[in-house]
């Protein structure tokens, strides 16, 4: 067995398959695209799910890929165990091949035996390698033909092992494509057993037979019987096959290693976070044998550093931001713990924006989007590490006030794992060092519901097949590139309620599908047109369509309400409404316009993050750190407008082979769209490629003037801008230009502009009353003032304490505190207490005790006693204290109990 570097292993499973006729498919992206049942790809087949749905159809039928996947949040959650096993991890590769309806079994068993074992290729010794085979179960019989296929390729009966449903048996979701799979095992020897030197068979020691390899052979489609509400499986028309093997298992086989952290996929990365972290001492470049030679813990904390760092950097490159919900939180959790584990290891200052670079360099000839990413990824990486660093500081202030009570609940303590990150043993500590007790048990309750929460927000409901009316359906044919009316569109579907019908009649609702059409439909952030149908006599209207989506790739269905009847068969005119379709392309191309001048004026960092493209506006969301100021905006607006005065040719490429679109005519390609092998490419002079499908004008000038609404925060790092086109933007002038007269109305001033002068008058405005108010604070402090002027007459003394309460309304809680501390001077010794009727209903109280008293009666505990009667609370230090309550019409009797609650508690 040779050894392989994990780049070797990755370029000779990828070229294995290109021989047998596979199609090299490259990595999708970590966010699934269109599909809310995932939290990130975290496998090689989500890329293709649809096409397994049959709702996509590709010009290919084998497939083979690379996938980068992320298992850390929702069902699939490694995180946890991730640098204190030798497998876990939350970023990993997953090596596959695919056919869609095209080979199976006998094909899948014998290339996998052939890659994994034959001398030209990985070459693995025959007898370090066992087999699985579904054995048949809950209805689904044994998987004979997978057991004879094995058997024809030379594998032993003894190392073909029978398992059941929880192992080997595939399924999608409760319905759709599932079937029975076969795994390739390898034993890594007795050095690597679960309780080290004990010899135990297959099957009974995970640690020492590790899966390199999932063959999955989908036969059966499982669907819900109508009648019965029971599953039932169906045997597939076209059965399919779907692999996964893990390129860091696999490396590890290859290479010789234990561990996965052993190979050369993770040793460069530990070695410089060993450097980043101060634990470079003793670790050489000679291999991962020295990284080892930290202790454990430490070796676990560089672990963990290498593993998210890979995660993290691949996140944020396709999209991912920090946030406080959904993915951003997820690669919020891995960042911090990553930050985290470097603490430990001694380096508080930010250190992660560095790993960025470093898996760049051992990760961008696999992936070289890197190259391009890898400086905005590091700035949001120091961003989040410099919060982290201020979260934490506050955490910790909080975590002592929360021991303060002298039990911290799991509650509590998970409480402040979640909001601020503080790590678990950091809290178990803090507790020992203050001799209280830590409810661990309610720690770890309080994280399962978490887990649980986390896995039902993104359960999502199974991605459904398409409904077999559209998935037996031949694409349309898409004119409306070229024209608005196509003539004599076949009706090829009528679907009402769901379901296909031969006819239907006038005043149903209906989608209706044609061999060819006019109608763009909804895609690439861009809505579908609206129009007619036409008579096959071209006068007379059949349907008005309010929308056209594709439910199917490919396939165009048009939601319409009839006029008159109409039978699958008949011939009608699709008709565009004009006026509709022209201010939906104007904001098309303005969109272009604008996330062009967006990276121009911000930076390359920028990338689009959303669209919504409609005959009324344009609305882009895109990546960027902080708002953009007034000026920017300014800029971006006039950069624009320039385009389009310059009246830009509007250039279409139509079915370029898209590595020929990133690579030559450095188009960009949208986060969050899947794209094909071959694409178009929508081109503004030098100023703007994309890759796009939507509809544009014929120049920048057709645009006529785009006006910028305004810019705000979607998320964390996630602007949008608003914008308007054509007649949009001269009404918006309109609108700008009655505020403008108006404001000249109020604030004539020759000399500047109406904006200029209006925004003095009002800031003078405002000075005038701040003055009014600071005028009738004084007021209000000398009344309240003179009220108790003669405080010492006033005061009442209980047990040999003065106590004086005095209702002040209309003083706020800082004028109170004020008036507290010159009565206490004027008593000399005693209690003060001031109540106060605030706004909306509330009630402020404070006590204050002059310094000679405090060891007899504490200002917080008089408080809270009066607060209780206005159905309030509160406390304080021992001479001042404060409350709220929400009973006005008790502050009266609340304030003559103070003289018997100062008696009390004098004792």
């Amino acid at each position: 067995m040779q050894y392989r570097s994990g780049s070797e292993i990755r370029e000779t499973f990828l070229r294995f398959f290109e021989t047998k006729g596979h199609r090299r498919v490259h990595s999708s992206s970590l966010v699934p695209a269109n599909d809310p049942t995932l939290l990130f790809t975290n496998a090689g087949m989500n890329q293709f799910k649809d096409v397994f749905l049959g709702i996509e159809r590709r010009d290919y039928s084998r497939a083979t890929t690379s996938q980068k996947c992320v298992r850390a949040g929702g069902k699939h959650n490694d995180l946890e165990n991730v640098g204190f096993t030798r497998r876990h991890h939350t970023f990993f590769e997953m090596l596959g091949n695919f056919s869609f309806g095209d080979y199976f079994k006998r094909d899948a068993i014998a290339f996998a035996w052939e890659l994994v074992t034959s001398p030209e290729w990985f070459g693995i010794p025959k007898d370090k390698l066992y087999v699985t085979i579904f054995k048949g179960e809950n209805g689904v019989p044994r998987d004979e033909e997978a057991y004879e296929l094995w058997r024809a390729e030379g594998v032993p009966a003894e190392r073909i092992h029978e398992c059941g449903a929880k192992d080997n048996f595939w399924q999608m979701g409760d319905t759709g494509p599932c079937g029975p799979c076969s795994e390739i095992f390898y034993d890594m020897g007795i050095e690597a057993a679960e309780t080290p030197g004990v010899d135990k068979p297959f099957g009974e020691d995970d640690a020492r037979y590790v899966e390199i390899w999932n063959l999955v052979f989908m036969q059966f489609d499982r669907a819900i019987n109508p009648k019965t509400g029971q599953g039932e499986l169906n045997l597939l028309p076209k059965p399919s096959i779907d692999t996964g093997m893990g390129l860091e298992r696999t490396a590890a086989v290859l290479q010789g290693k234990i561990s996965n952290f052993e190979t050369d996929l993770f040793t460069p990365l530990i070695r410089r976070a060993a450097e980043l972290t101060r634990q470079g001492s003793g670790i050489r470049d000679q291999g991962s044998e020295n990284v080892e030679s930290v202790n454990e813990r430490s070796s676990a904390s560089l672990r963990i550093i290498a593993d998210h760092a890979r995660a993290a950097t691949f996140l944020i490159s396709d999209g991912v931001l920090p946030a406080n919900e959904g993915r951003g939180y997820v690669l919020r959790k891995i960042l911090r713990r990553g930050i985290r584990h470097g603490r430990l290891l001694g380096q508080e200052r930010p250190f992660m924006r560095e790993m960025v670079f470093a898996v760049r360099d051992e990760m961008a000839h696999a992936y070289p989007e890197l190259k391009e990413s890898a400086e905005r990824v590091a700035k949001v990486v120091e961003a989040e590490e410099r919060q982290f660093a201020r979260v934490m500081e506050v955490g910790a202030k909080q975590l002592q006030a929360t021991m303060q009570n002298r039990f911290l609940s799991g509650e509590e303590a998970f409480h402040l794992y979640e909001t601020f990150g503080l790590p678990l043993d950091f809290m178990v500590d803090a507790a020992r060092d203050a001799g209280i007790d830590f409810d661990l048990t309610g720690f770890e309750k309080a994280r399962a519901e978490e887990q649980a929460r986390a896995r039902a927000s993104w359960k999502g409901g199974t991605k459904q097949s398409a409904s077999p009316v559209f998935r037996e359906l031949p694409k349309t044919e898409f004119e409306g590139y070229r024209q608005l009316r196509v003539d004599g569109a076949e009706v090829l579907a009528l679907i009402k309620d769901g379901a296909g019908v031969p006819s239907a009649n006038a005043g149903d609702a209906v989608e209706l599908v044609f061999d060819h059409t006019s109608f763009y439909a909804d895609s690439g952030g861009q809505v579908g047109d609206i129009g007619w149908l036409y008579s096959d006599d071209h006068n007379s209207v059949v349907a008005d369509v309010s929308g056209c989506t594709k439910p199917v790739q490919g396939v165009f269905a048009h939601r319409a309400i009839l006029r008159q009847p109409l039978k699958i068969g008949d011939k009608v005119d699709t008709v565009v409404d004009a006026n509709y379709r022209s201010s939906t392309r104007r904001n098309h191309t303005g969109t272009h316009l604008l996330h062009a001048a967006l990276r121009e004026v911000l930076g390359t960092h920028v990338k689009q993050a959303g669209s919504l493209v409609d005959p009324t506006r344009l609305r882009f969301d895109f990546s960027h750190f902080t708002s953009v100021a007034d000026e920017e905006l300014q800029d971006i607006e006039d950069l624009i407008n320039k385009e389009v005065l310059n009246n830009i040719r509007v250039e279409t490429l139509e079915d370029v082979p898209i590595d020929v679109a990133i690579n030559e005519y450095h188009a960009m390609a949208l986060f969050g769209e899947k794209y094909g092998e071959r694409v178009r490419v929508v081109k503004i002079g030098d100023f703007s490629t994309e890759l796009c499908g939507g509809t544009h004008t014929g120049a920048t000038g057709e645009i006529g003037m785009v006006k910028l609404l305004g810019e705000g925060s979607v998320s964390s790092g996630v602007r949008r801008v608003e914008a308007v086109t054509g007649l949009g933007a001269l009404n918006e002038f309109r609108r700008d230009y009655e505020v403008a007269q108006l404001a000249a109305q109020l604030a004539p001033n020759a000399e500047v502009a109406p904006a200029e002068a209006l925004r003095a008058r009002l800031a003078a405005q405002d000075e005038e009353l701040k003055k009014l108010r600071r005028e009738l604070d004084q007021v209000r402090m000398k009344s309240a003032a003179a009220s108790v002027s003669n405080a010492g007459e006033q005061a009442v003394e209980v047990k040999g304490v003065k106590v004086l309460a005095q209702r002040v309304d209309g003083l706020d809680r800082g004028q109170m505190r004020t008036l507290v501390d010159n009565l206490r001077n004027k008593l000399g010794s005693g209690v003060v207490v001031l109540g106060s009727a605030q706004e909306e209903g509330k009630v402020a109280l404070i006590a204050g005790v002059t310094k000679d008293l405090t060891g007899k009666v504490q200002a917080g505990k008089i408080v809270g006693q009066i607060a209780k009667q206005v159905g309030g609370s509160g406390g304080g230090r021992p001479d001042m204290a404060e409350a709220g309550g929400k009973d006005v019409s008790q502050l009266d009797a609340a304030l003559k109990s103070a003289v018997n609650v100062v008696g009390e508690l004098v004792g």
